[in-house]
């Protein structure tokens, strides 16, 4: 053994910490991470690069290639959710019809592909055709008729049971993480939690999988929410590729919230509209190169959809829509009135969705989750049927509400009473009396808006992938579409009202409901996601409807105003707060007067703060202080009288230190003193191998004193993303104020139950 003398003679025998060890730096599983630290070692990392690139040509090309790194994940991400999310529109349109039928040439033909390539088919009947058969044409050579009837409705059934219980059990033994929209957990990894897994190759195969059976099999979800998950599984998946982002979990989330843009785009088909809901709804920190970055990943990922073009329609999305009509001033007052709907309508979904799911998580019921979408299929299949309006899939549902009716629709929705003299050009069909078609839609639409409404709030949150922007836009563009109708005919039965007299002339297209029924669709997911900015964006993107950005966003506007007086979490908020999980909301305002002192630990009565000496503990103490806590770190002092802060060291990497150390080092041992300073302690002859660690040690953690306002603090920690923030008096350390500290404060100061945050 030597002694300090010996060693101070020899240099930095014991200082082997100066070379960096796997594993340092890296966080645990539901934990937050650091967001200052990292950015000081990307700073650090971009430094080194920097000046080895002037020492040679090969180190140039380097720091070029590292450069591009972030171009060419983009590109890659861009690709594969394009591609993923072409063929997951292809799978759910073959599966969906399969419910109904097959085609006898190619049973991979969609009802709509089998009938596009025979020459049998008529523009009347452009759905029927001899290629493609009902399943009581194929079984029992009969297509009408009772036992017709019973049977096709039995095999709907039946095809919707068995695509449920498939991805039920997928997900159940594959992929846990694969259920649910994904946006509330991608949106508490962006603000900087880890949730290992969760963004996993098996998370990915999994989701997208399951993903198409789900939609298939007629439940009342959407695969737009999803998609945005899958997209950023694929972002997690190449940045893992790139030790600039696989080892800087801050540079990882840049990737990821370009990733969420990239799944948007594809989803609605809306690139714009996918970079503003990245920036509005999912991200936490957004700097301006993620912003580019963003909008480069949306672009590919929407040009690889457009060149597989699922919907044959050489469209980006299913719901593009030409209005030949202006809106008028009037219209405003039905507008807002939508917006109004759309909020109360999110609040009750809200509610009643979030009691539903903390009962499913409180009661036995959660025990069951394949009972549970079992029975939910079968009710949703067994009342779907029988309406047409229910039957079909929710895309082509909401794409035949946006539609004009145009003088070769055969739609029940355009059932009017033509006037045989009409003689105008097909596009500008004036408005006309409802005739028996549009009257039977209106009550089987109303039957289905209470069936959507009541079923979607049962069916988000299951174990299944289950996305919720489809189903909010299909509720509230049936209740558009029917508003618009009635709008329509009192302007076309009492056009002398003052309120019509100036700008609905008889003989004129004045109203248009396909125009209403996108409004409402706009009203009703507002209401659900609180979105605005975004949401008008990916509206007018998905149907091409440039020119009613004013309808839209008065829509938009009151819905949030509406659903924020009864509340202001959106539902993926609420569920973040469901689940426990750390996310500090930059939109919650905190307005309280108390004081770091109120919320700091130790409070009083409770055992003093576990800290760590410079240099006066052993390895064994360190150890057993480890083993005793389940603290995430430990303030470094100079000693136990004094309390003198010197810096602050991770628990995780003290571990890996000490692992590393007994390892790699001779002479440490359980009795070996541990010290943090530049220069090692004077030690008495024939002590053990001290352990330096000061390279392990923050030097610089971040203080507030005791009388620092809480509003300070709160807005400290959502600004800079700190894990936690330690509380000093003149330079000596008083306690230690961490994330969930601030979340618990929060919570008891908003009268809830503070201790429903879970995690770190």
């Amino acid at each position: 053994m030597v002694n300090a003398g010996d060693m101070n003679g020899s240099g930095n025998l014991m200082d082997f910490l100066d070379e960096p060890f796997p594993d340092v730096g890296t966080y645990e599983d539901f934990h937050t991470i650091d967001w200052l630290r990292e950015k000081s070692r990307d700073t650090d990392r971009h430094r080194k690069i920097t000046s080895k690139s002037k020492e040679s040509i090969w180190e140039f090309i380097k720091s070029l290639l590292d450069a591009w790194s972030g171009w060419v994940v983009m590109l890659l991400i861009g690709l594969l959710a394009g591609t993923l999310a072409g063929v997951i529109d292809l799978a759910v349109d073959w599966m969906t019809d399969l419910k109904e039928g097959v085609c006898l040439f190619a049973f991979w033909y969609s009802h709509e592909q089998c009938c596009w390539t025979s020459n049998e088919t008529t523009f009347d009947d452009r759905d029927k055709c001899p290629q493609w058969q009902k399943w009581s044409e194929l079984l029992v050579s009969q297509s009408e008729g009772a036992s017709a009837y019973i049977l096709n409705y039995f095999l709907y059934i039946m095809w919707a049971l068995c695509f449920a219980f498939l991805a039920v059990s997928l997900v159940r033994v594959f992929a846990p993480y694969a259920c649910g929209s994904g946006i509330p957990e991608i949106k508490t990894i962006l603000s900087g939690f880890i949730i290992r897994g969760y963004l996993g190759k098996w998370t990915l195969l999994i989701k997208t999988v399951t993903l198409v059976l789900v939609v298939s099999s007629g439940l009342s979800l959407g695969k737009e929410g999803p998609l945005v998950h899958v997209a950023c599984c694929c972002g997690n998946f190449f940045s893992s590729l790139f030790s600039k982002y696989s080892k800087n979990e801050g540079k990882r989330r840049e990737v990821l919230s370009a990733a969420a843009a990239a799944g948007v785009s594809v989803a609605f088909g809306a690139p714009i509209g996918g970079v503003l809901f990245s920036l509005e709804e999912v991200s936490y920190y957004f700097p301006l190169k993620t912003l580019w970055r963003s909008f480069f990943a949306a672009l590919v990922a929407a040009f690889t959809l457009r060149s597989i073009n699922p919907f044959g329609n050489s469209r980006l999305v299913l719901f593009y829509v030409e209005y030949h009509t202006p809106w008028y001033m009037a219209e405003l007052f039905p507008f807002i009135l939508l917006g109004v709907f759309g909020g109360l309508w999110g609040t009750l979904f809200i509610r009643c969705n979030i009691a539903w799911c903390r009962r499913r998580k409180t009661t036995r019921l959660g025990k069951y989750p394949v009972l549970e979408v079992i029975v939910i299929t079968a009710i949703t299949a067994i009342i779907a049927y029988p309406n047409p309006y229910t039957r079909r899939s929710t895309s082509e549902l909401i794409s035949e509400l946006f539609n004009d009716c145009g003088a070769l629709e055969s739609s029940q929705l355009c059932d009017y009473i033509n006037d045989p003299n009409m003689t105008r050009p097909v596009d500008d069909i004036p408005d006309r009396p409802a005739g028996p078609g549009v009257y039977t839609a209106m009550w089987q639409l109303a039957l289905a808006l209470v069936f959507k409404i009541v079923i979607t709030i049962f069916t988000f949150g299951m174990k299944i992938p289950s996305g919720l922007f489809i189903p909010s836009m299909a509720v509230g563009a049936m209740a558009g579409r029917m508003v618009g109708i009635g709008v329509e005919q009192l302007a076309y039965h009492h056009h002398d009202w003052i309120i019509f007299r100036n700008w609905c002339r008889p003989g004129a297209d004045c109203v248009t409901p396909g125009l209403y029924a996108m409004v409402g669709a706009a009203a009703c997911l507002g209401g659900v996601t609180r979105m605005t900015v975004s949401l008008v964006v990916i509206m007018f993107e998905l149907t091409g409807g440039l020119e009613y950005i004013v309808p839209l966003m008065a829509a938009a506007v009151t819905s949030k105003w509406v659903a924020d007086a009864f509340g202001k979490e959106g539902i993926y908020e609420a569920h973040i707060h469901l689940n426990g999980y750390p996310f500090l909301d930059v939109k919650d305002e905190f307005t309280h007067r108390t004081l770091a002192t109120d919320v700091m630990r130790p409070r009083r009565g409770e055992a003093p703060l576990s800290v760590l000496t410079q240099d006066s503990m052993t390895v064994e103490d360190v150890e057993t202080l480890i083993k005793e806590t389940d603290y995430n770190g430990f303030p470094v002092v100079v000693s136990k009288d004094s309390e003198r802060l010197i810096g602050f060291a991770q628990r995780r990497e003290l571990i890996l230190a000490i692992k590393n150390a007994r390892q790699r080092q001779d002479g440490v041992v359980s009795n070996s003193i541990v010290y943090f300073t530049e220069d090692p302690p004077e030690l008495p002859p024939n002590s053990p191998h001290p352990l330096k660690l000061r390279r392990i040690l923050n030097l610089s953690p971040f203080t507030v004193t005791d009388h620092t306002p809480m509003e300070t603090v709160v807005d400290i920690f959502r600004k800079l993303g700190l894990r936690q923030c330690l509380v000093t008096r003149s330079g000596r350390l008083l306690g230690i104020i961490t994330k969930k500290d601030v979340l618990r404060h929060m919570a008891q100061m908003a009268n809830q139950d503070p201790e429903s945050i879970m995690f770190n």
